[in-house]
């Protein structure tokens, strides 16, 4: 035994220790001056140092908080499955697999943006009443994120509503979670009746509805960021509008449209300010053209717009093997071309730059920096005439289309400054059949228990690189360092609040407390506690600790046990206040850009409301 121990009750001081480093860890978490990695790096170190001065000796002698217990939690299967999930998920974004489902929820949208997010959050709390709401979660970040991108919004306001919508869903049925499970069983062994399926899907509906216009109607209005917020890789368009200049070859997609009314309405989100045919150039208003092969196009349109359309015709490039021509017929051995990986970038003219007050040409640029130009932003106003005519001044944004490679050089390119962070991928279309199958594997096998969803979401992870639907640095930076270090640290608080016993001290204080109040009062306190758990150790853990007390405590006072057993559900899926609280949250803490205050701001008023509607509607239902 170490000698600090000696001099210092470590049985009564070791929960209290605990306590403290949960309200610390929830204030630093909360500060958003201090890095979330740093805090969390934090918090373990003073756990750590803790329990090696002062150890939590075990009946056999050992200390049961020390580095390997406080640690596993970064070795624990759902870690790992939630980074793989991510990477799954930016195997399905890098194809643009989910376009299709996307697009069609994104018609919704035509009569209000949130009319779209909406049918998206019913079908996804739906699903996740019959299966496990994590791979429902997955499914549905990357349509989301499709749909925020077609409808010109930025996906932060709508993936935590996702995550919440999705846990309200898992609250209605028997299967919706896998802590309604656990307290079925455990309350069965406790010689509670058998739950079926849906005995509690009524009062579940009622709180997930009432839970559910929260989140639609309020809950993307508290977690709004600030313009510098969306500033993010992921926020790439920002509606700024480049001049590009378009040649239709044979096959073109736009080929056969028409002019109505002097404009264009068959090209959406495109202002199109020359036609030229035949050295004839047609300027708007449009009478009766129709676009044809060989024509050129001189348009305005974000970047996003540009990217879609470059997805239908500069995707299919492909080079031979070498830079070789293609081999001619009967030459030799017969080679496949390659696909190119194409990435888009944004260039500034540097000043000073040997561009300055050149013609835009392609020829020119393209020796430059071995890209193609689709298009340029200019400081000052463009007039209509050919993009050609335009001499770029200093500060003039242009956009190009090449290979990784070629955006490497152009880092050290004097004449040009890469705009590194605003650099995007074009996704690999012709993989998404295969991201697709990978991810219905990866959902089936885990939906159906054929595999943990570790294993099953490792699996796909790993496959989906090795059919090139993304490369090995594109995985990497799908992994979130924050994510990673949250949850580890999660299980670092949990261990020592159950083993030094403050979970169960909490507990039995505050049913001690109220069972005089009668079984409204003790129902009522019991889903607030239990509310308050489930958002800093696992639902599982809760359930297993809670519902013995729940059963007991009912009995105790000679109630039936059933309205505390189902509080006891309803209150373990009340998982919004913190990230740590349920997976879901964490999957959605990357793409939806969120600091752990995030979530203190949106979750903890639906915690709060969700326990009065239940206090409120309980008595009433179950006739307390």
């Amino acid at each position: 035994m170490s000698v600090f121990s000696s001099i210092f009750n470590v049985s009564d001081a070791a929960m209290w220790v605990t306590f403290a480093v949960i309200i610390g860890s929830i204030v630093l978490f909360a500060n958003d001056r201090i890095p979330l990695e740093l805090s969390s790096i934090g918090v373990i170190a003073v756990l750590l140092l803790f329990f090696q001065l002062f150890p939590y000796i075990g009946e056999d002698g050992t200390n049961l908080l020390g580095a390997e217990a406080l640690l596993q939690g970064f070795a624990n299967p759902v870690l790992f499955a939630i980074m793989a999930l991510l990477v799954i998920g930016q195997g399905l974004y890098n194809t643009g697999a989910l376009e299709g489902p996307a697009n069609l929820i994104a018609r919704f949208g035509r009569k209000g943006p949130w009319l779209a997010f909406t049918v998206a959050f019913i079908i996804a709390g739906t699903v996740s009443a019959f299966m496990n709401n994590t791979p429902v979660v997955v499914i549905f970040i990357p349509i989301i994120t499709a749909v925020a991108g077609n409808l010109g919004l930025n996906a932060s306001r709508a993936m935590m509503p996702l995550s919440f919508i999705c846990i309200l869903g898992g609250m209605t049925t028997l299967i919706g979670s896998s802590a309604n499970l656990i307290t079925a069983t455990i309350a069965e062994q406790n010689d509670v009746p058998r739950i079926g399926f849906f005995d509690f899907t009524v009062p579940g509906l009622v709180l997930a509805s009432i839970g559910a216009l929260y989140v639609i109607f309020v809950l993307p209005y508290l977690i709004r960021k600030s313009d510098d917020d969306l500033a993010d890789a992921k926020n790439l368009d920002g509606g700024k509008q480049f001049i590009a200049q378009i040649p239709l070859k044979e096959g073109h997609p736009w080929i056969g449209i028409e002019s109505q009314a002097g404009f264009f309405p068959g090209l959406k989100n495109i202002t199109i300010r020359m036609v030229r045919r035949e050295g004839q150039e047609f300027l708007p208003p449009f009478d009766e053209v129709t676009l044809s092969p060989g024509d050129t196009l001189v348009l305005a349109a974000t970047r996003k717009v540009l990217s879609d359309s470059l997805q239908q015709t500069a995707q299919q490039a492909t080079v031979w093997p070498d830079d070789e021509p293609e081999p001619e017929n009967g030459g030799g051995e017969k080679r496949q071309p390659r696909r190119l990986a194409l990435s888009i970038a944004e260039a500034v003219v540097a000043p000073a730059s040997r561009l300055v007050g050149a013609n835009v040409d392609p020829e020119i640029l393209h020796a430059e920096t071995g890209m193609e130009l689709i298009g340029i932003q200019r400081r000052s106003r463009m007039g209509r005439g050919a993009i050609s005519n335009i001499r770029l001044e200093s500060g003039d944004v242009i956009l190009l289309l090449g290979e990784q490679k070629e955006i490497k050089k152009l880092r050290s390119n004097r004449n040009l400054l890469l705009l590194d962070w605003l650099t995007e991928e074009l996704p690999q279309t012709h993989h998404a059949l295969h991201a697709l199958v990978i991810f219905a594997l990866t959902i089936t096998l885990a939906a159906t228990n054929i595999l943990p969803i570790a294993i099953a979401a490792l699996l796909g992870a790993v496959t989906m690189i090795a059919t090139s639907c993304l490369n090995v640095r594109q995985a990497l930076r799908a992994i979130d360092a924050r994510v990673f270090l949250l949850v580890g640290t999660a299980f670092a608080l949990a261990t020592p609040l159950q083993i030094t016993g403050g979970a169960q001290f909490v507990a039995t204080s505050v049913v001690d407390a109220f069972s005089g109040a009668g079984p409204a009062v003790l129902l009522s306190a019991f889903f607030l506690l239990t509310a308050i758990l489930t958002n800093f150790l696992s639902n599982a853990a809760t359930a297993a600790l809670m519902t013995p007390i729940a059963v007991s405590a009912a009995r105790e006072i000679g109630a039936d046990p059933m309205p505390f057993i189902y509080g006891l559900i309803f209150a373990l899926n009340c998982s919004f206040a913190t990230p740590i609280a349920y997976q879901t949250n964490l999957i959605v803490m990357g793409p939806g850009n969120y600091s752990f205050k995030d979530f203190v701001r949106g979750g903890l008023p639906l915690v709060v409301l969700m326990w009065v509607a239940f206090s409120l509607f309980a008595p009433f239902y179950f006739n307390l």
